[in-house]
């Protein structure tokens, strides 16, 4: 119980910008709620009235109560449109405000800290998760607070009547506007928060089906990942309708309770109308006041059932953002660079305390303007020279200066705007293809996009299109081959004009022909800007690169300009002589 008002707190806390909405929504519903009251009174006491007297054959005024059934009515009416309205935009305007939270705080966890969490279910976390959150205050704080707010009042108009009666109606209100809710709420906890987690393994299964197919049906996977879907689907299903059933029981529960407030009031209004103490007219009036009341407490139920819900959701989204980044900030800012050299020393990087080391001891100078290539085969180690660069990963041993300054003197934000980075992981948003190039350069002129563009040899095949630079690229780029979204990613990475550019593979998925075009365009337009380009081509880096590092098991074994490493033979010289030159003979 500690530990749900924690996070209820810590949801409320989140809410504070938009308590202003918050208590708007509240008071319009309690405003809403009461009209509601009042017009079932007063229409009660209305048709009594005019009942008795005309049986009595008197005159009776009724111009008074019908302008108050008209007051109360359009109360009700305009009340539901506008509680709608102000709770519907605080909801809107806190699950934007938390969308953002969350992201802001993601951000800083990648790529180390949310290695051990696949993407579906990161976006489930974003999307689904935050989406449940809605509960808290739709259903939970909003209905709460106009339950409380009417109850007060209704109680202390019936006790001007009857205090018996007031007493009767606030403790059956209190049955459903407490102890049932408690009840849902242990009820609901278990499958609430079970069903959280089913329908994100549900998500997960589901996208990872979509995503992977094609691989699935050449392993004959297929037909498991189905088993596996369905049997999720059941499971959501059965959780799903146990919630109902504590649903339905606890919608009958609240009409009992209403049905016994209501008869026990009327019973209760017979006696004093036979003693005299309340008029005969009053009777009805009391019986459908307390009737409407229950409209205080009725949703109260429902909202602590979805709590279990809502809490398991809120602790899917905590669990993240509660994370330490394995990359902390530095406390001042960032220093200014004296210039684009990066410079390694004794580097030794492993990413579990237990692993083996991915950097071994990595001796790097890449001074400004100097442009450097890595090879080595798989698993060496040259994509974690990128990771360390970025500050994605915290290397464990060395030291890296950046423009003269030590690499953790910088804000990660701030060492990311000076390079610009192709990796192995293109993603494309989904967007035109202009729009996605403007991710790097939001103010680049049309000039300065269509040079990155044929640079990144990708320009003909835009404008061979019919949309040309605006062409949709389809969710994450589907729309798109893997070596047209590759050189997208390169056209983008140009575009930023970064006084470093690092390249992971950047010829994956081309073929030769475009390979070629793509290293001959890039060694005239790098001119200048220090480059750092991760391969396992050996193919044209004559030319492109003033120096060649081999690397093997984090370690590098030789270095020199690629005609130096093909006259001493070695490894550098096996690979070029089985990959390249078989290719360029063909």
């Amino acid at each position: 119980m500690h530990g749900d008002l924690s996070v209820l707190r810590r949801l409320l806390r989140l809410f504070r910008p938009y308590r202003a909405w918050m208590m708007l929504g509240a008071t319009v519903s309690s405003i809403t709620l009461l009209a509601n009251v009042a017009l079932m009174a007063v229409a009660g006491w209305f048709v009594a009235s005019m009942a008795l007297a005309g049986a009595a054959g008197v005159l009776m005024n009724y111009f008074m109560p019908a302008a108050l059934i008209r007051l109360f009515a359009i109360l009700r009416t305009g009340g539901r449109y506008l509680e709608r309205l102000t709770t519907h935009e605080a909801t809107f305007r806190l699950l934007a405000a938390l969308r953002v939270w969350f992201f802001e705080r993601l951000e800083p966890l990648a790529p180390a800290r949310l290695e051990r969490y696949r993407g579906s279910d990161l976006l489930g976390r974003i999307q689904a998760d935050v989406d449940t959150l809605q509960h808290a205050y739709l259903r939970l704080f909003a209905p709460v607070l106009a339950a409380a707010l009417g109850v007060a009042v209704i109680a202390a108009v019936l006790s001007q009547y009857s205090p018996s009666i007031a007493l009767l109606v606030l403790a059956l209100l209190a049955v459903t506007g407490v102890l049932i809710p408690l009840l849902m709420r242990r009820a609901g906890e278990h499958p609430g928060a079970a069903l959280v987690e089913t329908r994100a393994a549900l998500r997960t299964a589901v996208v990872e089906g979509v995503q992977g197919m094609s691989e699935l049906r050449v392993y004959g996977a297929a037909a498991r990942k189905a088993q596996e879907i369905e049997g999720l689907t059941r499971r959501v299903i059965a959780q799903q309708t146990r919630l109902a059933a504590l649903a339905g029981f606890a919608e009958g529960t609240v009409g009992l309770c209403a049905s016994l407030a209501m008869w026990g009031t009327t019973l209760s209004a017979v006696v004093l109308v036979g003693r005299g103490t309340l008029q005969a007219a009053e009777l009805p009036m009391l019986a459908l006041a307390v009737l409407a009341s229950f409209e205080a407490v009725g949703p109260l139920p429902l909202a602590f059932q979805k709590l279990g819900e809502t809490l398991a959701a809120a602790r899917r989204i905590f669990e993240l953002v509660d994370a330490e980044p394995a990359v902390a900030a530095p406390p001042g800012p960032s220093p200014r660079p004296l210039d684009a050299g990066v410079a390694m020393r004794g580097v030794r990087l492993r990413y579990h305390a237990d692993g083996p080391w991915a950097l071994d001891g990595l001796d790097l100078d890449l001074a400004r303007g100097r442009r450097v290539a890595v090879v080595g085969p798989t698993g060496a180690g040259k994509s974690s020279i990128a990771r360390v660069l970025l500050r994605f990963w915290e290397y464990q041993a060395g030291e890296v200066r950046l423009g003269g300054h030590d690499l953790r003197r910088y804000r990660p934000e701030d060492l990311r705007r000076l390079c610009a980075v192709v990796s192995q992981d293109t993603h494309l948003f989904t967007a035109t293809i202009l729009e996605n190039l403007l991710i790097a350069n939001p103010d680049a002129d049309e000039a300065a996009v269509v040079r990155a563009a044929q640079t990144a040899q990708i320009h003909e095949f835009i404008v061979s299109q019919p949309d040309g630079y605006r062409t949709w690229v389809g969710e994450a780029g589907v729309r798109l081959s893997a070596g047209q979204a590759r050189r997208v990613a390169i056209a983008r990475a140009l575009l930023r004009d970064a006084p470093i550019l690092v390249l992971d593979e950047p010829t994956e998925n081309l073929d030769p022909e475009t390979e070629r075009a793509l290293f001959a365009a890039l060694e005239r337009v790098v001119v200048g800007r220090t480059v750092l380009l991760i391969t396992h081509n050996l193919a044209g880096l004559h030319g492109l690169v003033d120096e060649v590092l081999v690397l093997e098991a984090g370690r590098i074994t030789a270095r020199g300009t690629h005609a130096e490493l093909l006259r001493r033979g070695g490894h550098y010289a096996r690979c070029h002589d089985r990959l390249v030159a078989p290719a360029a003979a063909g």
